[in-house]
C-alpha cells in the first residue's frame, strides 16, 4: 500500500499551528488598573534604585578600565624615563670621550659633569617656580561657589 502524501513534506496544519484563542491564552501580567498606587510607587521605587545601582556598577567598571589603561601608561613613560635617563649618561660619556682628544680625560668629564648640573639646576629652578604658582590644592572656585549658595540660602530663610 501507498501512502498518498509524501512523508517528507509536512501538511499545512503542522507547518502552521493554530494560535489559540484569547480566551485559551494564559494572562501574564495583570492591568495596571488593578495595582494600588502604593503597589505602583513600590514598583517604581524599586526600579529606579535597580537602575541607580547599575549605573553605578557601570561608572566603576568603565573607572576601572580607564585606570588600568593608565597605569599602562604610567609604566611606560616610568620605562621611557629610565630609558632616557640611561642614554643621557652614555651620551655624557661619549662627549667626555670627544672632549678627551683634545683635553686630558679627567678635565673633560669634569667639563661635562659641570654642564650635566647647570642644567640640573636651571631644570629645579624652574619646577620650582611652577610648583608655587600651584601652591594651594584647594578649589577655590568651587569653595567661592559653595559659600554663595549658603549665602543665598540663609538670605531665603531671613526673608521668610
Amino acid at each position: 500500500m501507498v501512502d498518498e502524501r509524501s512523508p517528507v513534506e509536512p501538511s499545512v496544519a503542522e507547518r502552521f499551528p493554530a494560535e489559540p484563542s484569547v480566551e485559551e491564552r494564559p494572562q501574564v501580567e495583570p492591568s495596571v488598573g488593578e495595582h494600588s498606587v502604593g503597589e505602583l510607587v513600590h514598583r517604581a521605587t524599586e526600579q529606579l534604585s535597580q537602575l541607580v545601582r547599575q549605573e553605578l556598577t557601570l561608572a566603576k567598571m568603565e573607572l576601572t578600565e580607564k585606570g588600568r589603561r593608565m597605569g599602562r601608561g604610567g609604566e611606560m613613560l616610568g620605562a621611557a624615563g629610565a630609558l632616557g635617563y640611561v642614554g643621557l649618561i652614555v651620551l655624557a660619556g661619549a662627549a667626555a670621550a670627544a672632549l678627551a682628544l683634545v683635553l686630558p680625560v679627567w678635565a673633560s668629564a669634569l667639563i661635562i659633569a659641570g654642564l650635566l648640573f647647570v642644567i640640573a639646576g636651571v631644570l629645579a629652578l624652574v619646577g620650582r617656580a611652577q610648583l608655587r604658582r600651584g601652591a594651594h590644592p584647594m578649589p577655590e572656585e568651587m569653595l567661592g561657589s559653595v559659600r554663595a549658595d549658603v549665602e543665598a540660602i540663609k538670605e531665603r530663610a531671613h526673608h521668610r
